[in-house]
């Protein structure tokens, strides 16, 4: 699983840097180091959304934030990998 974090300078201005390191720590924490690839992207012309813009794999999502992250990652990281090892 590739997930691009946008760093560009909207993302960036609203708290990209915070969501990088959720990712990171995330990752880190359930043991996917050799299952997810974390990368910085820059614009993906969704500058007009609240929070920041992640694509994971080729699915575009907007608004991830500190506050809807751990739901998020849930959703769209954790969930799709367990489905593969089953």
């Amino acid at each position: 699983m590739i997930i691009q974090i946008c760093v560009g300078s909207s993302c960036y201005l609203k708290g990209s840097q915070d969501i990088v390191a959720l990712f990171e720590a995330a990752v880190a924490e359930h043991g996917l180091d050799a299952d997810v690839t974390l990368a910085g992207s820059f614009c993906t012309g969704k500058c007009n959304r609240e929070g920041v813009t992640v694509v994971i794999d080729d699915t575009v999502h907007t608004g991830i934030t500190k506050e809807n992250f751990q739901a998020f990652f849930a959703e769209n990281v954790l969930r799709p990998l367990s489905a593969e090892r089953n």
